[in-house]
């Protein structure tokens, strides 16, 4: 099945495809592989239950813009670290019994697009499982900090661990293993969300027209392989109440973005041969830099209202990792959508790089924290104590 391909964008297919295809061969090259996605599948359990717990994930090759948003597809592949400084936890419970879903986030009934987002997620797999239990839905996200801030990719960490639970309690863990099923499910709520599926460095395939089952993400690095990382997480608050999907929809029309996209192939096919050299520079490298062009193509999408994702605190903390870097401590800056910044480096100098924030004085919180694993299932008793289900 073949998605939406806006007008404007009809030109870039080829070339995308192409790209594609040489990212393909790219992963082959290194025995990177990936499950089929699953067919003939059995009918879903109407009254299955599960829980699963999903860390949010920071771009090092970052995206923007939907060129499907039913299906949530993107104009370009996108490369991410997962980051253990958070997590969502999420319970899916099907009841035949219910009229309606009901969504409970962070102790409060969900409503609006927040309730309706979760809605279609879960539509799309009962429509895969063949049943039409409704479901309760409890989720919460926790964070090493007081404050959670904009940008720390907690959106991510939802649709991930909504997909898997809901997927486990239709099917069971055995089918909820295969992440490539999970990870393409996982787009639903947050396109990100592929990439928190599956965790560590992790690669989201996509372009305009892509069928749904070849959109999903696979995994880059082994475990273990960068535990020399360290991700020091600072969230900012976004005083303009930044609204990602207002970002998403204002960023394809940017003069700056068909570049932007069409120099991606190249770009990813580098970092997947770095990733695979251990070199974890190159992924801070890679992350700073596209956090300066995503904010570009940002705040330039519209002629009227001007997206400026970032706060005050940003430009400071920018320049921050280069009189750093001029002092040979290798850091790099990483924003996503708002301002919470993420900063990569070796664990050796992570001391060193906290001290420097804290010289700023602006008063954030600061999470010192590693690179997390893939969206995984949790015990119903214990997700229940958790979430206060119990």
């Amino acid at each position: 099945m073949t998605t939406f391909i806006p007008a404007d964008y009809a030109d870039t297919v080829e070339p995308m495809q192409a790209a594609h295809q040489a990212i393909l061969a790219a992963l082959d090259r290194y025995g990177i592989a990936f499950e089929a996605y699953p067919q003939d599948l059995p009918q879903g359990n109407p009254r299955g239950k599960a829980a699963a717990r999903a860390h949010p994930m920071q771009g090092a090759l970052k995206y923007h813009g939907m060129t499907d948003w039913d299906w949530r597809i993107a104009y370009l592949p996108s490369i991410s670290v997962s980051n253990d400084a958070g997590y969502t936890l999420t319970s899916v419970a099907f009841d035949p019994d219910l009229n309606q879903d009901q969504v409970t986030i962070g102790g409060k009934q969900a409503t609006g697009r927040d309730l309706e987002r979760v809605v279609q997620s879960l539509n799309v797999v009962r429509r895969i499982a063949r049943i039409e239990s409704r479901a309760r839905v409890v989720s919460h996200n926790r964070v090493r900090a007081e404050t959670t801030g904009k940008g720390l990719g907690t959106s991510a960490s939802a649709s991930a661990a909504l997909a898997l639970a809901a997927v486990a309690a239709a099917f069971g863990p055995e089918i909820a293993a295969n992440k490539r099923f999970v990870s393409s499910l996982s787009r639903l709520l947050a396109g990100s969300g592929c990439r928190s599926a599956t965790g560590g460095l992790s690669l989201w395939l996509s372009y305009p027209g892509i069928a749904h089952e070849d959109s999903f993400a696979v995994r880059l690095d082994k475990p273990g392989q960068f535990d020399e990382l360290s991700l020091i997480t600072v969230p900012i608050s976004s005083r303009i109440q930044l609204k990602t999907e207002e970002a998403h929809r204002d960023a394809p029309e940017s003069s700056l973005f068909r570049s932007w996209m069409l120099s991606r192939g190249n770009e990813v096919i580098e970092l997947i041969d770095a990733i695979q050299q251990g070199d974890w520079q190159a992924v801070g490298r890679w992350s700073e830099l596209d956090s300066i062009r995503l904010h570009g193509v940002t705040m330039s999408g519209s002629m009227e209202n001007k997206i400026f994702g970032w706060e005050p605190e940003n430009i400071t903390l920018f320049r921050m990792c280069n009189e750093l870097r001029s002092a040979n401590i290798p850091v790099y800056c990483s924003t996503d959508t708002g301002p919470t910044c993420v900063f990569l480096t070796h664990r050796s100098h992570s001391a060193a790089v906290i001290d420097a924030i804290k010289q700023q004085n602006l008063g954030l919180d600061i999470i010192e924290g590693r690179i997390a694993g893939p969206a995984h299932l949790v015990d119903l008793d214990e997700a229940a104590r958790e979430l206060g289900t119990a």
